[in-house]
């Protein structure tokens, strides 16, 4: 990927006209894409060529000769300042801040102030890294900037915690961005990190379980994303290349993780013309075999086999996969397994030398969110120079008024983008469930976030869901479509203001790995999401030495079927046959794990082919564990009788208070003891508990 790019500016012009005093004032407005390229061009040593004039310049976009409306060179300076004589505050930790008086702030930089400045972001991701990382963070860049910092350098500074802060805008005076990082309190957030680590257990051999901790990716991959992408658009107005530092201790993966999330990410971070440049602060990490003095002692025989350090070095590893993706697919440079964190800082500073800045009004006005190639050619170019610049970008996407066949094409269309929609913010649920020998009932759950919702006085709000599923080689293997209207009352619109939307639908799929595409719009404001997640249907039939068990179902809820509130006509045969649905009540699936004590906890699983299938005899335990403590053990429930209708299926329900289990966060066991068949078999899954 090159370190060049671009960024699209929207312009208005407006001219008003004083007619009859009886009469209003017309306004006549256009708009006009203004794109941005910017064009390093540097000679076969790497020094940037800075003598080349526009008329050596043109430019294409889909083919197409543009006319190049704006031309400027950036001349940045790598001359390195010399070192502060300042002393060093002691690191401050938690607790309240010290107020001291001190000089007014710099006034912030004004655009004009940036031309010939290299723009770098430091992004200190706290929620990611323990105390020993974020002092490690923070020790590098007041580093740089005291000692390898350059006179084109402005620094800006931002941190998440609990959200997205700017603590400081570009600026060059190097004592205010010191005060800044050196405000930062070590190990402010720091407990979030642990929150993020949701994967399989790696000394669990039994299997593994994956499943998100809290309410809509709170504490993991997309929310991290997201503020990252929301980064970028802090960042766009500047038409500078910007290099974003992002300081972490990687982003781990929870197994359902939104792909569509990191496209969005990459995708707004081009448009805005920056560069991510992620440095893990963990530095050079030896990893044991038997885990270190932070964990507990593994359990099982992993250790010994070598399976729990394969798992570890997995899990690190997938740690820091998305981070390194970022950096590649934004022309910008990982540091990884280096104890030296001052060198990712460098390696941004060194790819943004003198550039070019180009800018055309594209002739193609239409906002279809579509990809569109640039093409950058110089003449009188010696052969052995390099050109670096983004090869194209995504158009701008606006939803208008449409008709019902222009709106059912866009919802099509928008399903095959590459830059994903992520204004509505979806969660999404895969559970499976074995019908034959060779074929399972796939059952959906998307869960939509009331707050996002146009909840307008209108007494209906329309959904639309559309979704497709490949294999692994790209195959189309079915499709989901459904309209939902909502029927709103005074009292249930309150209460989606507050709560979430949920919509469920299934398929019939062999075993085989499986990727979805999900998307859901919210037909008010034309609002769209976007979730994409791979998934697995195992083979039961070839698991002989544990219980076979299906996906285990957390709920916090079980109602009518007449009690829904929207519907897409639904299926009643499916219906008869979802293993959800008994006696005319319907278990609704929790995605994020998140309960309250004024609840109650249901638990549903099924057990396929007993030992003996004339008169079975399956018991079954639910568990809660918090951290090393056992806080509930149910009475074993036996079933020996077959599910109606399913000679050998065994299906499991269990149905908890929570009233008296204080506030926390849990892992939730269910245990499977076939006696007959001497097999055993367990799921697990992390639970939070709220007042």
């Amino acid at each position: 990927m090159s370190k060049s790019g671009f960024r699209i500016l929207s312009a208005a012009l407006a001219c008003a006209g004083l007619l009859a005093q009886d009469q209003t004032s017309p306004t006549f407005k256009t708009n006009t894409n203004l794109v941005i390229v910017n064009v390093a061009v540097k000679d076969k040593s790497g020094k940037a060529i800075e003598d080349l004039k526009k008329e050596q310049f043109t430019l294409l976009e889909d083919g197409k000769p543009q006319q190049i409306a704006v031309f400027d060179l950036q001349r940045l300076n790598g001359e390195t300042l010399p070192a502060l004589e300042v002393p060093q505050p002691a690191l401050k930790t938690r607790g309240p801040a010290e107020v001291k008086p001190s000089a007014p702030p710099p006034a912030p930089l004004k655009t004009s102030d940036l031309k010939d400045r290299r723009l770098i972001a430091m992004f200190f991701d706290l929620s990611s890294m323990q105390p020993a990382e974020q002092i490690r963070a923070r020790e590098a860049a007041v580093k740089f900037i005291d000692t390898q910092m350059t006179a084109s350098d402005t620094v800006s500074i931002m941190t998440l915690t609990n959200e997205l802060r700017v603590v400081q805008d570009f600026t060059n005076d190097r004592e205010t961005l010191l005060t800044a990082i050196q405000g930062l309190r070590i190990g402010d957030s720091s407990e979030l990190a642990a929150l993020g680590a949701t994967g399989a257990d790696p000394t669990d051999d039994s299997g593994e379980f994956t499943a998100d901790d809290t309410e809509f990716n709170i504490f993991n991959t997309d929310r991290k994303l997201s503020a990252l992408e929301d980064a970028t658009r802090k960042l766009a107005p500047f038409p500078e290349k910007k290099a974003l530092v992002y300081f972490s201790s990687g982003i781990g993966k929870t197994g359902v993780d939104n792909q569509s999330q990191i496209r969005a990410t990459v995708n707004a971070a081009v448009r805005a013309n920056v560069s991510f440049y992620p440095i893990d602060a963990r530095g050079l990490v030896a990893l044991t075999p038997a885990g270190d003095a932070t964990q507990a002692s593994p359990k099982g025989t992993g250790v010994f086999t070598g399976s729990a350090q394969l798992s570890a070095r997995s899990s690190f590893h997938d740690t820091q996969d998305t981070i390194y993706t970022l950096a590649a697919d934004t022309g910008g440079k990982a540091l990884l397994d280096s104890n030296d964190l001052t060198l990712g800082i460098q390696a941004a500073q060194a790819d943004i030398s003198s550039y070019y800045v180009l800018g055309y009004y594209s002739a193609n006005p239409a906002q279809d969110g579509k990809y569109r190639h640039v093409t950058v050619k110089i003449a009188s170019l010696p052969e052995s120079a390099k050109i670096d610049y983004r090869k194209g970008y995504y158009a701008g996407k606006v939803w208008g008024k449409m008709n019902s066949s222009d709106k059912e094409r866009q919802l099509e269309d928008a399903l095959t983008l590459d830059d994903p929609f992520t204004d509505l913010p979806l969660a999404m649920e895969v559970d499976y469930f074995q019908t034959a020998r060779d074929k399972y009932f796939v059952p959906i759950t998307v869960r939509l976030a009331g707050t996002a919702l146009d909840l307008s006085p209108k007494s209906t709000t329309d959904l639309d869901f559309i979704g497709q599923i490949r294999d692994p080689h790209g195959k189309l293997l079915g499709g989901i479509r459904d309209e939902i209207k909502l029927k709103l009352t005074e009292e249930n619109a309150a209460q989606l203001a507050q709560r979430h939307v949920e919509y469920d639908t299934g398929v019939t799929l062999p075993p085989g790995d499986y990727n979805l595409r999900f998307l859901a719009r919210e037909n008010q404001n034309g609002k769209m999401g976007t979730f994409e997640m791979k998934f697995n249907v195992p083979d039961l039939s070839k698991q002989a030495t544990a219980v076979r068990m299906s996906s285990v179902v957390w709920s916090n809820q079980r109602e009518p079927l007449s009690a829904s509130i929207g519907t897409a006509g639904g299926n009643k045969k499916q219906l008869d046959s979802h293993p959800l649905v008994d006696n005319g009540q319907k278990l609704i699936p929790d995605i994020t794990r998140v309960f309250r004590k004024n609840q109650k906890l249901y638990v549903y699983f099924e057990v396929y082919d007993p030992g003996t299938i004339a008169s079975p005899s399956v018991s079954a335990e639910l568990m809660m564990f918090r951290g090393k403590s056992k806080a509930f053990e149910s009475a074993p429930v036996r079933v020996t009788k077959a599910k109606s209708g399913r000679a050998n299926t065994l299906a499991f329900q269990f149905e908890m208070p929570l009233t008296n289990i204080p506030a926390g966060q849990y892992t939730c066991q269910v245990s499977v003891i076939d006696e007959q068949a001497r097999k055993f078999g367990f799921a697990r899954a992390p639970l939070v508990v709220l007042q």
